[in-house]
């Protein structure tokens, strides 16, 4: 039976996170989506600083791209969101490792049911701050200003940025659920829910933590949590869609 897997958050590259252990699980996963996926949806900030020039991309990543571009070879459509870490795609991604890159929230029908997908940033959220740096991060020619900086200095500059918002979090750990009455994504999916009551599921990345909730009889709300901490997805078989976690024993095959 062919599933539709998510996932997000791998933050790849942080220098608050260090070594290539995290990304190496990751790959030895996605290897084993070969045999039943029917696409993969990539829900935002698997990269912590992702700055891609027209000649020049960010060092590293390089077991991670290479097994997004033996999927989609195969036939596997891999699809990318961009996050607040990584919003600076250019062509790359699509054009070498044939990912489908999104720059903002879809609904779409898998195996019969609507989804709602995006990673999750700025949705529902009324800090002005907040809202003001996204949009400048976003703009077109801000970003083409940016570009003049060389590598050297910008990429630097992400990571280190990346770095000090990682850092600032309470023993470098994800945040705890606030409840369905405070946690934004959570709110706005109830809104949009009143507007589109079709939507069955609504899907983020973002929040960094491990959230089923049901929003009614026929919707439900999945945060995906991370690949820092829980190691998370949700797969969807066309019949139920599950939240799990990935452990592996010692032949390197997952284990429930």
């Amino acid at each position: 039976m062919k599933k539709v897997y998510f996932l997000s958050d791998a933050h790849l590259g942080s220098r608050a996170l260090k070594g290539h252990e995290r990304e190496r699980l990751l790959v030895r996963f996605l290897d084993q989506l070969k045999e039943d996926a029917s696409a993969i949806y990539l829900l935002g900030d698997m990269f912590d600083f992702w700055y891609e020039y027209k000649l020049v991309i960010p060092k590293g990543y390089t077991r991670f791209l290479g097994k997004l571009a033996e999927l989609t070879d195969n036939g596997i459509p891999v699809h990318f969101f961009i996050g607040n870490h990584d919003i600076w795609c250019g062509d790359y991604l699509e054009k070498e490792c044939g990912l489908i890159i999104h720059r903002e929230p879809i609904i779409t029908t898998l195996l019969g049911q609507k989804f709602y997908l995006a990673h999750g940033d700025g949705l529902g959220d009324p800090d002005k701050k907040f809202q003001l740096l996204r949009a400048l991060f976003h703009n077109t020619l801000l970003q083409k200003l940016f570009s003049t900086i060389h590598p050297r200095w910008s990429i630097d500059l992400g990571l280190a940025w990346a770095k000090k918002s990682r850092m600032k979090r309470k023993d470098g750990k994800s945040p705890v659920f606030l409840g369905e009455n405070k946690d934004l994504l959570v709110i706005y999916s109830k809104q949009y829910l009143q507007k589109d009551p079709s939507v069955n599921f609504f899907i983020y990345g973002h929040e960094h933590i491990l959230l089923d909730l049901p929003l009614s009889k026929s919707a439900r709300i999945i945060v995906l949590g991370d690949w820092i901490q829980y190691f998370s997805y949700a797969v969807f078989d066309g019949q139920s869609l599950q939240l799990k976690q990935y452990t592996e024993n010692v032949t390197g095959k997952e284990t429930k």
